[in-house]
């Protein structure tokens, strides 16, 4: 037999209580909603306005960026490219003057 305290366990009332609370809060809630569009219209449309000049400064700070490594790779690239030279017409300079120096012993 179903006693009345298994109700009180299984946490039926609470269940019950909550169903109803909702049920109320939204009876009173539903009529409200056009209204709470309407008013929160001006507010959606400034956050959307928001978010596209922040959309904007933001791939405007990206590209700036971008064009700034790419410099920066360039740079270094170029560098490179010099200091690989030194380093060739130095060691073109050494076979020089060891192959120099072996022709005159």
């Amino acid at each position: 037999m179903i006693k009345a305290s298994d109700f009180v366990k299984g946490g039926v009332p609470l269940g019950i209580a909550i169903g109803v609370g909702a049920t109320v809060v939204a009876a009173a809630f539903i009529p409200i909603l056009p209204a709470l569009a309407k008013a929160a219209r001006p507010t959606v449309r400034a956050a959307i306005k928001s978010g596209i000049v922040l959309s904007g400064k933001a791939q405007e700070l990206i590209a700036e960026t971008n064009e700034q490594l790419e410099d920066i790779f360039a740079e270094a690239k170029d560098e490179l490219a010099r200091e690989s030279e030194i380093v060739q017409q130095a060691e073109s300079a050494e076979y020089r003057e060891t192959s120099a120096h072996k022709g005159n012993v």
